[in-house]
């Protein structure tokens, strides 16, 4: 799937990782709609903002309206609440889903046709390493990842019939607003915004930095594998 002279549509595009999906996809001779529930917020030079709120169905239906001739779709919008889904606000749980599962799911239903028409195009789907793995404080986050890795598997088995590449994007922390208030490793997003933008070009079902691997290689171990509490 060739970048060059692809009209690209990205969610969540004003800031972190989105924003520099936009920016490296424009230096890379793509047509760029930049979307953001504030549009306004949109700064990037040489993109096309449009107002979309993955949270919201009608603005993404109005947003498929806006932004025409799209044949990538890059699904990065995102939300961390910290919810617990034992004793956290059920509004922010849902929010988890909303943003992680249903948002991804309605933007690749609403753009399908637009893909087709496109020769077939490319999905690619933000996941995490966290689709695989969770912990006290990232509980409700974790299982609407771990919901969007079986909705990626499920639009690239489906959507194969009209030709559209659908990846799968598997990373840990990025140096980003969303998570600058955790103590860990991070990686610099424009790194990550390469890889994923490159795996749509060589036409990659997944792509993942290294502790994304490494959790992939315990999952045939089972939970003791995954997890070094249970024995």
């Amino acid at each position: 799937m060739k970048i060059s002279g692809s009209t690209v549509l990205v969610t969540g595009a004003n800031r972190g990782l989105g924003r520099h999906f936009a920016e490296q996809l424009v230096a890379r001779g793509a047509t760029v709609y930049a979307g953001a529930r504030n549009p306004t917020s949109v700064t990037v030079p040489g993109v096309i903002p449009v107002r979309l709120d993955v949270t919201d169905p009608e603005s993404i239906a109005a947003a498929a309206k806006t932004a025409t001739g799209v044949s990538i779709v890059i699904n990065n919008a995102g939300s961390f609440t910290g919810a617990s889904v034992t004793d956290g606000s059920m509004d922010d749980v849902r929010l988890e889903m909303e943003t992680h599962y249903f948002g991804p799911l309605e933007v690749a239903r609403a753009f399908a046709p637009q893909l087709a028409e496109n020769g077939g195009g490319a999905i690619l789907n933000v996941l995490s390493v966290l689709s695989w793995l969770t912990y006290p404080g990232f509980s409700a986050y974790s299982a609407a990842k771990s919901a969007a890795w079986s909705l990626t598997s499920a639009l690239r088995n489906e959507y194969s019939a009209q030709g559209t590449q659908v990846t799968a994007l598997h990373v840990g922390f990025m140096n980003t607003d969303m998570v600058g208030h955790i103590e860990a490793s991070k990686h610099e997003p424009g790194d990550i915004a390469k890889l994923g933008i490159d795996a749509i070009e060589d036409g990659a079902a997944e792509v993942m930095d290294e502790q994304s691997r490494l959790t992939q290689g315990n999952l045939a171990g089972g939970v003791a594998a995954l997890y070094t509490s249970v024995g």
